[in-house]
């Protein structure tokens, strides 16, 4: 499953079991699962269903007298075992069978459940037109994980169980039904239409899926198997843009799993108002309609791709060899986390790939700076969704690199190859990983699970470096400064590789390598050289999970930036540049913006630009904006709008006004516009005009996933003591606006809230109280981030009803989150914004004198 995020201020790593929480366990498994048969008959404009949920089970001892289902306000008409009826209890959460004849083993009990379900809570989903979206089409789809398929139909909800199934549903005749594994019947009765799926091979109840609507059908083959696209028909030709690469990637997972794709067919089926990214269900994954892509959006979105092979992976992670509980969810969303990298590896090379785990580990390290930390494995929570975050996802991929990093390329593959074929059509635990590992390489790597995944955290590295000339020897100290002195609870114990770079002209920069053991509070380690190195580069390739903090002297530094063949070390080497900041470290990184080859350390270094707070940067910066590639682009933007100056100003507002061939950069620039024009500037540009042009903006550039105009509604939000921005957003919340561009307006209420006068703030908690009574989750999800940016107690009071009210889990948990997160906010009173924007005029002051002095001694040189 791919997952939206929630962010959250930082909290000194508060603990993730919140009150409530408790321990999880499967529950005791009466026998085997052997079959589950569903035929149903969808009423589409009743929003209800009706139909028969059939469960073959092999009892696994004698003498049970009662069976326990899940099944969530379902409307329980009858109960027969063996076509006879039984007695039954049902409290609208689990239905007890009360069996006229005890189990005997061996004895197969065929469970014949009759039932009906009125507006399905969670589970399966009604998506039609309405008087505010009369072009929405008309879809029904299923989304079981975590344990939302109870909602559906009636079952022993919990990943431990595997069998076979099959779903036979009836549905208007102009509508397609598209299910797991094979389309073994299609029969016509009148105006409907009989699909009948027969899913072979065995897999959990949350993998069962069905998807209903009038979809086009775009069909592709790998290895004789159909690879199938649906996708509304208006969307037809943006569904082989966005999803052609499917059959490429089958064939390259395949190989590095070393088992080939084991399902009849693979089919991505695009739908509307889907709550996740994607869903991975066995041989039909289900994706938001959101990752098809225009031409101008391919330009430079990977997201759709990076979706793509994710829910992919899932087809053997997840699918082919399934989790036992979810306490060990990281093995499969970290690997298919990690196969994004891998085919970033495969199909761009491999700085790309290491500036996508760059970015994948500091998903995860802001979740653990700003939310909470947690052992990867847990077993206490209080919903199995709160699982599902960063730990698992990008936290896992880096422990799935890390584990390729300390094994070797062969014998890694020749690991998750071993688990792969060792585990098929099985359920696993993180043990079994640990297993197949030493079974297969012979090595044992449970020092670094019980470091990463057993446990929370990761260290956090401060690296010093001095050359010692006359002994030629090099001395780097390392310290691990998430650790007490004298505490060894906290340290890690890791052998890392340090590297010593000498350059010549016209040549690529050599490393000499040496590999220390670092497991204490603080080390010295020496080093001799036979001459004193250009730069030094701490955890050669970046492998291990850890932040670095760089204390060497600028031109160590600036070598570093300019040779260093590992992108990541260039990108390190470039935050330290700008912690020192000063003219020379500006030009440095001016240099590098304009020089580097490749994009990912140009993205970096404009954002290190704008940390230097000296005008100069900005000359740096500007260049930049006729970089050829659309991500420097972005970045050199977003970095103009942290400059507030009349000529940041006046580039970003020339920008906006020539256009962009990238969505993204021309929703930078609105964002970047309101940004600089809230800013104190000596020149500050006149707010009407801004206004204007991102009204403007709204009004003329409708697009792609409203990837623009949420740009200038972003730009809207900065301006905080603008009535008319805040009135222009608040039209912006109503129904029948585009989804995306609704939701972007009402998080970004929170953000205008804090400048408001009373009256004006009143206004906004009135209108998310409104708001939080809508249903759908991404709504109430847009609502919670934008109360959570408030500084009222208001704000507390609507949270804490939409956590009373919600059915969402992830949603509760979030509003409480976010409680807190006011709770602090609500401290900040007039006077001390009124010291903070005092604040931020003598930073500027002091800026512009910082800037001129730099300047006159560079003149003096």
């Amino acid at each position: 499953m791919s997952h939206f995020y929630f962010d959250t201020e930082n909290n000194s790593h508060k603990s993730f079991e919140l009150p409530g929480a408790k321990p999880h366990y499967n529950p005791d498994r009466p026998g085997q699962v052997e079959h589950i048969f569903l035929d149903l008959c969808l009423d589409i404009p009743h929003q209800s269903y009706h139909g028969s949920c059939s469960i073959r089970l092999l009892p696994i001892r004698n003498g049970i007298e009662r069976l326990t289902l899940d099944a969530v306000n379902l409307n329980i008409q009858s109960v027969k075992v063996d076509e006879i009826s039984q007695n039954f209890d049902y409290d609208r959460e689990k239905l007890v069978i009360q069996l006229s004849q005890p189990t005997q083993i061996g004895k197969h009990l065929l469970i014949d459940i009759a039932y009906l379900v009125e507006k399905p809570q969670r589970g399966l989903y009604f998506i039609q037109p309405d008087q505010y979206y009369p072009k929405k089409p008309t879809q029904v789809w299923t989304q079981g994980e975590d344990e939302d398929s109870r909602f559906w139909f009636p079952c022993f909800d919990y990943p431990g169980q595997l069998s076979t199934s099959e779903i036979r549903v009836r549905v208007p005749k102009n509508l397609i039904a598209i299910s797991n594994g094979e389309l073994i019947e299609t029969k016509s009765d009148g105006d409907e239409k009989i699909y009948h799926w027969s899913q072979k091979q065995v897999h959990p109840t949350y993998l069962m899926t069905l998807a209903v609507g009038d979809f086009a059908e775009i069909r592709d083959e790998w290895q004789g198997k159909p690879v199938i696209y649906y996708v509304e028909k208006s969307r037809k030709d943006d569904a082989k843009r966005s999803m052609g690469k499917t059959p490429r990637m089958m064939e390259f997972l395949s190989e590095k799993y070393g088992y080939t794709y084991a399902f009849p067919k693979y089919a991505q089926v695009c739908v509307d108002d889907f709550i996740f990214g994607g869903m991975e269900n066995t041989s039909t994954t289900l994706l938001t309609d959101r990752c098809l892509l225009d031409e101008r959006a391919a330009l430079d979105n990977r997201n759709t791709e990076s979706l793509v092979v994710h829910e992919l992976a899932h087809q053997w992670f997840g699918d082919l060899l399934v989790i036992k509980h979810w306490s060990h969810a990281w093995i499969k969303e970290g690997m298919a986390s990690y196969s994004e990298v891998m085919w970033t590896e495969h199909e761009y090379g491999q700085q790309e790939a290491a500036y996508y785990r760059l970015l994948e580990s500091r998903s995860y390290l802001n979740e653990d700076s700003s939310r909470y930390r947690r052992p990867m494995v847990t077993h206490v929570y209080r919903e199995a969704i709160e699982l599902y975050d960063r730990h698992i996802y990008e936290k896992g991929s880096c422990v799935y690199h890390m584990i390729r990093a300390e094994l070797g390329e062969e014998l890694f593959w020749q690991a998750i190859q071993t688990f792969v074929r060792d585990n098929v059509h099985k359920t696993v635990e993180t043990v079994d990983l640990l297993r197949a590992i030493e079974k297969s390489t012979g090595r044992n790597l449970a020092f670094l699970f019980d470091q990463y995944v057993y446990r929370g955290g990761h260290p956090d590295f401060k690296v010093a470096y001095s050359w010692d000339g006359e002994a030629n020897l090099a001395r780097v100290t390392v310290t691990q400064t998430q650790a007490e002195k004298n505490d060894s609870k906290d340290l890690f114990d890791l052998k890392i590789p340090i590297g010593f770079g000498y350059t010549q002209p016209g040549k690529a920069a050599q490393l000499k390598t040496f590999t220390v053991r670092v497991n204490e509070w603080e080390q010295t380690f020496y080093f001799p050289l036979a001459e004193k190195p250009q730069f030094v580069s701490f955890d050669v390739g970046n492998n291990f999970l850890k932040t670095v903090t760089l204390e060497y002297s600028v031109p160590e530094l600036k070598a570093q930036l300019e040779f260093a063949p590992d992108p990541i070390c260039r990108i390190y080497a470039a935050e330290a540049l700008a912690k020192k900041g000063g003219l020379e470290a500006t030009i440095a990184l001016s240099d590098a913006l304009k020089n580097d080859l490749f994009w990912g350390v140009q993205v970096e270094v404009a954002k290190q630009l704008a940390e230097i707070k000296l005008n100069q940067a900005f000359d740096g910066l500007v260049a930049g904006l006729q970089d050829k590639n659309p991500y420097v682009r972005r970045s050199v933007v977003e970095a103009l709008g942290t400059i507030k100056i009349h000529d940041s100003y006046k580039a970003v507002k020339n920008l906006l006004k020539n256009g962009d061939p990238s969505y993204y950069v021309e929703a930078a620039a609105c964002r970047a516009l309101g940004s600089i024009a809230a800013g104190n500037l000596t020149e500050k540009p006149k707010e009407e005009k801004v206004i204007k042009q991102l009204k403007s903006v709204l009004a003329e550039k409708p697009g792609w996933n409203e990837v623009v105009r949420s740009g200038a509604v972003g730009g809207l939000a900065e301006l905080k003591t603008s009535e008319a921005a805040l009135n222009l957003l608040l039209e912006y919340t109503q129904l029948g606006l585009p989804q995306s561009l609704r939701l972007a307006t009402i998080r970004a209420l929170g953000k205008i809230s804090v400048g408001q006068s009373p009256v004006n703030l009143e206004r906004i908690l009135d209108k998310l109280a409104e708001l939080a009574k809508e249903t759908f989750f991404l709504t109430q999800v847009a609502v919670v981030t934008a109360l959570g940016q408030m500084e009222t107690p208001k704000a507390m009071g609507i949270l804490r009803s939409l956590a009373d009210q919600t059915a969402d889990g992830r949603v509760r948990r979030y509003a409480e989150e976010e409680i807190a997160k006011v709770q602090k906010n609500v401290g900040t009173d007039n006077a001390l914004r009124q010291m903070r924007e005092e604040l931020d005029q003598l930073k500027k002051q002091n800026q512009e004198l910082k800037s001129r002095l730099e300047g006159l001694e560079a003149k003096s040189k």
